[in-house]
């Protein structure tokens, strides 16, 4: 099975991130940040990857550490899971709507990190979560498990709707880039013979 577990620790933050990419889309994310933790199962969910993780972190300065961290810890799983990326899709899209959103994502596990990020929230909370912590967590993911990464917001009118189109949206693209080609399962999706 290709699963993972990555732990981080620093003076900030005390990271443990479980992924199992042939899993059901199971979680158990205690994050001590209720909205993020909400973010992380839908990922699981729509992914259907397994994904567990705990963090401790110095929330009486904020959430900004542990959201990045976890992101960097959940990005190295990835990547370790995957191994050489025998025979996975390797790039996924998804158009997800949700109500007044409706996010964009295409991604292709390359190796080659790069986020572009095309998403204005209208507010800057969503209850005590602070929305600029969102770009925060899909460029650490991005960096941290070689992914090109796009996410584009086309519509959108409530924050909450927007940053969970974009985790659903993300999850979705994901799901079909870690998934197997059954066309070519014994092959590194790659003239070059390696990603």
């Amino acid at each position: 099975m290709r699963s993972q577990t990555i732990t981080r620790t620093t003076a900030e933050t005390d990271i443990s991130v479980t992924v199992n990419l042939d899993g059901t889309g199971t979680y158990d994310n205690q994050t001590g940040i209720g909205f993020f933790d909400h973010m992380l199962d839908q990922l699981s969910r729509h992914a259907l990857i397994d994904l567990t993780v705990k963090a401790t972190g110095d929330l009486h300065i904020d959430d900004h550490h542990t959201v990045e961290d976890t992101g960097i810890a959940l990005g190295q799983a990835l990547t370790a899971a995957l191994g050489d990326k025998r025979g996975i899709r390797r790039y996924g899209a998804c158009l997800l709507p949700m109500d007044d959103a409706l996010v964009r994502c295409a991604l292709d596990l390359s190796a080659r990190p790069f986020l572009i990020w095309n998403v204005d929230f209208p507010t800057g909370r969503i209850g005590s979560f602070d929305t600029e912590l969102v770009r925060e967590f899909f460029q650490a993911v991005s960096t941290h498990g070689g992914i090109t990464l796009h996410i584009d917001m086309l519509h959108g009118l409530n924050a909450h709707h927007i940053a969970e189109a974009a985790f659903k949206a993300f999850a979705r693209a994901l799901r079909d880039a870690v998934e197997t080609d059954p066309r070519k399962a014994d092959a590194i999706p790659s003239t070059k013979g390696a990603l």
